[in-house]
């Protein structure tokens, strides 16, 4: 029984160290990467350790979004709310919301008509 007592703390500290480290490690490769191709490609000025880390926040933010929990990612979270709201509905409300939803997306994000 002991022995498992000793596995349950690494774990635990395993779980509470690992996620710094590595958001610090990925920081420090986009300090890398910024710093050997965009100063010779786009002729931008090279970052430090922190501007990488702010850029990797907001790339996160803008782009990526936050995830559920463990990877779940954003279009599991809204199919499941999707399919969530679509319970209560009967058939023909079903069929009259998918339509609408169709009729709003057809033209896509380019092909906008400005009627």
């Amino acid at each position: 029984m002991r022995n498992k007592h000793k596995y349950n703390k690494g774990w635990w500290f395993c779980i509470i160290l690992c996620p710094p480290v590595i958001f610090l490690l990925i920081s420090w490769i986009v300090m890398l990467l910024w710093n050997c191709l965009l100063p010779e490609i786009l002729g931008v000025k090279t970052i430090g350790f922190w501007q990488a880390m702010g850029i990797l926040v907001l790339s996160k933010i803008l782009f990526g979004g936050f995830h559920g929990k463990f990877g779940q990612g954003m279009k599991q979270i809204r199919a499941k709310h999707f399919e969530h709201r679509m319970e209560g509905m009967s058939a023909e409300e079903k069929e009259k919301f998918k339509e609408i939803w169709r009729q709003r997306c057809s033209g896509g994000f380019f092909n906008k008509n400005n009627d």
